[in-house]
């Protein structure tokens, strides 16, 4: 094998192994995120059940939860944007949704998360939007 071939291969290797940690760190963010977003989920959950033994009700919105209002959750939980995923509240008639979806899908990952007065997160791993109807997400 010449100077040149050995040179060749080793670039090739070094390629490959290059892209299996870019992966491997890929994971390992991913999963911490989910592990974040579940967090701000319950922080949500958490001060919605506060809000409603206060005030009767669960609030409307996140900026109801926020410090301009009853100060139940952080400012930019409130404004709706924490760790690269915009969160959203929004009220029914006989509790609240809360939605997490990625800012952008290619540094978030496609994982959507779900939850409501059930306390229960949900979570999907696919383009579809996470709802009522995807899996729970185990805690761990």
């Amino acid at each position: 094998m010449s100077v040149a071939q050995r040179r060749a291969a080793t670039v090739r290797l070094i390629s490959v192994v290059a892209v299996a940690v870019i992966a491997i760190v890929a994971v390992i963010v991913s999963a911490a995120l989910a592990k974040l977003n579940m967090a701000a989920i319950q922080t949500l959950n958490t001060a919605q059940v506060q809000y409603n033994s206060q005030f009767g009700r669960y609030a409307l919105s996140l900026t109801e939860l926020g410090p301009s209002a009853s100060n139940l959750i952080s400012a930019d939980l409130a404004a709706g944007k924490k760790q690269g995923y915009k969160f959203k509240l929004t009220g029914t008639p006989t509790g609240y949704i809360i939605t997490a979806l990625p800012s952008a899908l290619r540094s978030a990952g496609p994982r959507t998360f779900y939850s409501d007065q059930s306390l229960v997160i949900r979570e999907n791993n696919s383009k579809v939007v996470a709802s009522v109807a995807a899996k729970p997400r185990e805690t761990k």
